[in-house]
């Protein structure tokens, strides 16, 4: 099974394959469809990287009808991912392609009633289109496809599952201390189509109101979530795990396979690495993400071990394992340096976790924002 590192195309000069692969892994995840950000690029063109919504291919005829279509990234139509993949191709090697799928802030601006709408009526997550929503689900489906037409091997979805408040927008600011309850209620979706599907929405949207109100009105933190909000969180993960089948049956119509990209682990330890409480698969809900259904839906599963300590590694891993079956393909993702991992020996005990735990392989994040050192722990971790 390939070790892969993932890599995004501003980070490339040019059909990069060999530069990527010098740091021990053996295949390549690259970032076929991303969404904006600005990162510190080390070793990039430049060293403060901007990145846009969009792909970096030409669309074809895929979006053809939809009423939502990607932004184009410049360059583009010099078509990277295809001389990436004739690159990886003559060397024998994986190329994966990595999509964030509905995570998109120009589209949601663009359209306001496909992202997430608050208990409060309010659309104020433009980053996050619903899955609920029917266009959404046609335009996830078409991106799969056309991530798949570039001939990778695998296509790499990210963000197919609601979004959480946390990481709705970008520059963000709150100076109410919400407190755990209060903050994933005001993350939770309850547009006409999310109301249409879901049972006692209603009253988990007065719920929700209530709770946020409260905190919004001078009250303390909420730290207790009703049972009525934990029941509607956790009915919403057929919708996703339907998506998700339709979106890996697209693809492997293409001639390629899906792998679904759980984030819950970057919910609990993106910022510092310390992640708490139950194992990542214990509060996928979250997001409305069954990992034990999904693990009959898909053929390949990521999740992101953001953590320091090996022992979390392995108790995440080994969690997944447990509900997703013997049948379904394991990958962790690991960081290899700051804030997770502090040297090569560190990496090494964690990748070694993560295999014996259960994971099928191995994969490192992201070539573009980690210094050249650090990338080089990965070779020391083995492929």
């Amino acid at each position: 099974m390939d070790s892969s590192l993932f890599a995004m195309v501003e980070d490339l000069r040019g059909a990069d394959a060999a530069r990527i692969l010098s740091h021990g892994v053996s295949a390549i995840t690259i970032g076929a469809a991303y969404h904006r950000a600005r990162d510190v690029t080390p070793h990039g063109t430049t060293r403060v990287t901007f990145r846009h919504d969009g792909v970096h291919f030409p669309l074809g005829d895929v979006f053809d009808g939809l009423r939502l279509v990607p932004p184009v990234q410049k360059g583009a139509d010099q078509e990277p991912i295809k001389a990436l993949r004739e690159e990886t191709r003559a060397r024998g090697i994986a190329l994966h392609g990595w999509g964030v799928f509905l995570h998109n802030t120009t589209l949601g601006l663009t359209f306001p009633d496909v992202t997430q709408e608050n208990c409060f009526g309010d659309r104020g997550a433009p980053a996050d289109l619903c899955p609920s929503h029917p266009d959404v689900r046609a335009y996830a489906i078409a991106l799969g496809r056309a991530i798949a037409r570039q001939g990778v091997d695998s296509v790499v979805a990210e963000s197919l599952h609601f979004g959480t408040f946390g990481h709705g927008y970008h520059h963000e600011r709150s100076f109410v201390d919400l407190g755990p309850a209060a903050e994933f209620s005001l993350g939770l979706c309850f547009c006409p189509h999310c109301l249409a599907l879901l049972p006692d929405a209603a009253n988990a949207r007065d719920a929700a109101a209530r709770l946020v109100g409260e905190v919004l009105d001078g009250g303390p933190p909420a730290a207790d979530l009703p049972d009525v909000l934990t029941e509607y969180a956790r009915a919403r993960s057929p919708i996703v795990t339907s998506l998700a089948a339709e979106v890996a049956a697209a693809i492997a119509a293409e001639g390629s396979r899906l792998t679904f990209l759980d984030l819950t682990g970057a919910v609990l330890g993106y910022a510092d690495g310390r992640p708490t409480g139950a194992p990542a698969a214990a509060s996928a809900w979250r997001v409305g993400v069954d990992p034990a259904a999904l693990g009959s839906a898909v053929p390949s599963y990521a999740v992101l071990c953001y953590a320091h300590d090996t022992a979390r590694v392995a108790e995440d891993v080994a969690a997944y394992r447990a509900v997703l079956g013997p049948d379904t393909v394991l990958r962790a993702v690991l960081r290899p340096g700051h804030p997770d991992t502090t040297s090569a020996e560190h990496l090494s005990a964690k990748a070694a976790a993560a295999r014996a735990s259960g994971a099928d392989t191995v994969d490192y994040y992201a070539y573009g924002l980690s210094p050249l050192p650090v990338l080089d722990r990965i070779r020391s971790a083995g492929a």
